[in-house]
């Protein structure tokens, strides 16, 4: 798997960039990115199912049959066929969606908020809070981020609320180390230098000059990781360490399925397609918007 590096996210722009007209031109140049646009309809597609599951879902995905256990796919009532304890598989893709994008999306979300506060922080402060925070980052930056989910998961217990959050700690001192790499390129610009010596508080030229060209290419990088995300958090539930049964969670349906791949491979390998089609989904349209934000001033 590619890993998105701090020299591939798109430069900080200027700050008069930044305004109505610079975000159409980005949403405009995204809509006529085909790979990007059908990537986001992929995601749509799968949100809507999540939150509309109850409506669409054909059967009750935690009813179980014995005697309806591993039928195939397109059996009559059973589209997709059904798992190893009956239960219609097609209605428990629908529905493990919802805890699938849920621990793979939070953790990036809450990284976000995190990584850009101490990134920013340490970007614009320098000095003894730069290396202080930046030292820091880098421990937890230098083990595998499997590794490190896993180690984390473990120490917390499993559990969906222990795996996100150690999802969140192993992405944080990405977005961390991505934030100070762009907050430090912007505060030795002219214009910050100018509110610098205008006067202005610290806090109001953060708000003002840094934030509105930083958080573009810490949100696009950040967005690059939801897929990474996804694929750990279904590890996790794949190892015991995330989602419980009889949850409906594609990780954990592949845990559960494992025994019947011989049997009915086709049905074992549905969860896995799933997770494949919502990560790849999204590192397109992650590389759509870092394609629509790098244009030449």
């Amino acid at each position: 798997m590619a890993v998105t590096t701090v020299d591939s996210v798109a430069p900080p722009v200027l700050a008069e960039r930044l305004g109505r007209g610079y975000w159409a031109g980005v949403l405009r140049r995204l809509s006529r990115d085909p790979v990007a646009m059908t990537a986001a309809a992929i995601i749509l597609l799968i949100v809507l199912a999540a939150i509309f599951a109850p409506y669409i879902a054909p059967a009750d995905p935690y009813k179980s049959s014995m005697i309806r256990r591993l039928r195939p796919i397109g059996t009559p009532g059973f589209l997709l066929g059904s798992d190893e304890l009956g239960r219609d598989m097609l209605s428990r893709l629908i529905y493990g969606g919802r805890l699938s994008l849920v621990m793979g999306v939070l953790p990036v979300i809450c990284a976000f908020v995190v990584g850009s506060f101490l990134g920013v922080t340490a970007g614009y402060a320098g000095g003894w809070l730069n290396t202080i925070i930046m030292r820091t980052v880098d421990v937890f930056y230098a083990f595998p981020s499997v590794l490190l989910a896993i180690a984390l998961s473990g120490t917390l217990g499993a559990g969906i609320t222990n795996a996100i959050v150690a999802l969140t700690i192993v992405f944080v001192p990405q977005v961390t180390r991505v934030a100070e790499s762009v907050t430090t390129q912007i505060r030795n610009r002219d214009y910050v230098e100018a509110a610098r010596v205008s006067g202005a508080r610290a806090a109001t030229i953060v708000r003002v000059h840094v934030l509105g060209n930083v958080l573009g290419p810490i949100f696009v990088y950040s967005t690059s990781l939801i897929s990474v995300s996804m694929i750990l958090a279904s590890g996790l539930s794949f190892l015991g360490l995330g989602s419980k049964p009889p949850e409906p969670e594609w990780g954990l349906m592949l845990n559960t399925l494992r025994t019947a791949i011989y049997s009915q491979p086709l049905v074992a390998a549905l969860p896995g397609v799933m997770i494949f089609i919502t990560s790849i989904s999204f590192n397109l349209l992650s590389d759509g918007l870092r394609s629509a934000m790098e244009v030449k001033a």
